[in-house]
This record gives C-alpha cells, sequence and structure tokens, in this order.
C-alpha cells in the first residue's frame, strides 16, 4: 500500500509539525538557560556586603538615651516595628539590660521573627548586638549604635551590617537595604529623641553596599 500524498500546501520533503515544535522547544530552554547564566553572573557580581547608618542630633545627655537602648524592654516605648503587630509576642532572657541581654519576637508578615543579643558594651559610647532573623528570610547581621556628646545633645548613629549570600544579593538586585531598613531607622532614632527628651534633627549618614 502506498503512503498518503503531502498536502498539497506542504512539500513532500518539509519537516513534520511535531519535529519543527520540537526545534522550537529547544530553542527557548537554550534561551532559558542562557538568560539563568546571565542573571546568576549579575547576582555573584553584587557586593557580598552592605551596611545601612542613620544618625540623629538628640536633646539629650549620653546616658540618658544610651539607658532606653541597652535596655530592651525600653525598646516599645521607641521602636518603629514595635506597632506594626499588636499581637505580635515578645519575650526577654538573661539579663534586664546590657552584655547578655536577649530580646526576641514573632509576629505577623511586617515584623517576622527573630531576635537580638547584646553582645558588647562600652557605657555612653557604643552599644552592640547580633540581630538573628528567622522568618520572613533567614540570616544574621551585626548592629551597631554610636553616642557622641555634642554640647549638651548627643548625636546617635544607628548601624546594620552584613553578609550577602546569593539570595541577598538577589533580594538586593530587586530593594534597596538602605531605603528598605534606613526610613525604620529615621522614625525610630526620632521617637527615641522625643521621648528622651524633646524633638531630633534626623540627619541620613551615607549608606551604600560595600563590595
Amino acid at each position: 500500500m502506498s503512503s498518503s500524498p503531502a498536502p498539497a500546501n506542504q512539500p513532500a520533503n518539509s519537516p513534520a509539525p511535531q519535529r519543527r515544535r520540537s526545534t522550537f522547544g529547544r530553542n527557548g530552554l537554550f534561551v532559558m538557560a542562557a538568560c539563568g547564566i546571565v542573571l546568576a553572573i549579575i547576582v555573584a557580581l553584587q557586593p557580598s556586603t552592605y551596611r545601612v547608618s542613620r544618625s540623629s542630633l538628640i536633646d539629650a545627655p549620653a546616658e540618658r538615651v544610651f539607658s532606653k537602648v541597652q535596655d530592651f524592654r525600653a525598646w516599645k516605648e521607641w521602636s518603629p516595628w514595635y506597632g506594626l503587630d499588636p499581637k505580635a509576642s515578645h519575650t526577654y532572657e538573661g539579663p534586664s539590660e546590657g552584655v547578655g541581654a536577649i530580646y526576641a519576637w514573632s509576629g505577623n508578615d511586617k515584623v517576622g521573627a527573630g531576635s537580638m543579643t547584646l553582645t558588647q558594651c562600652h557605657p555612653y559610647e557604643t552599644i552592640d548586638m547580633e540581630l538573628k532573623f528567622i522568618r520572613p528570610m533567614e540570616g544574621v547581621a551585626n548592629v551597631r549604635f554610636i553616642f557622641e556628646p555634642t554640647g549638651d545633645k548627643t548625636r546617635v548613629t544607628w548601624e546594620m551590617s552584613g553578609q550577602n549570600g546569593f539570595v541577598g544579593k538577589l533580594f538586593c538586585l530587586f530593594v534597596s537595604m538602605d531605603k528598605m531598613i534606613g526610613g525604620d531607622f529615621e522614625r525610630g532614632l526620632a521617637s527615641l529623641g522625643s521621648m528622651v527628651n524633646g524633638p531630633t534633627a534626623t540627619q541620613p549618614a551615607t549608606t551604600n553596599a560595600a563590595p
């Protein structure tokens, strides 16, 4: 029995539709793989560290401001994140203030979950903390508060820095850490200044992801 002739609009030696679809599929996979490689290279070239810093001149002596930062229980009076979830849980471990004090929280998507541990404390000069994020993304960051007396006022600098792994680099391609965190730092410092002694003058510091 002879085979059926090819349709009038299709040459007898032309590729079958299935072969064309297969070719297009392979080409699509090749393009997707090439895009993935380019994206991976772009992400790999992003800075491996980040740093966010904000400063505020507070109308109060250093010892008064210092005491409200080293005591995690006092953070509910000025922290920019406390009011984001009234139902969030807050727990405290270790000493009430100073080295070894631990504060942990867990709440909605706006506040996530994590903990802070006060690791170093130089009275009226610096406070260092280790910040661990659990949700929405795991990570570890270093936090430092610097207190600089300026006459009868105090310039307080709030800094956060850390390492960027692949996921962190990918995240920073679309979201600026400085814009995302810097505004919270400004609001927190303004609240801290208002709480301890009247208005504050907030001044952003130079903040860029370090290479």
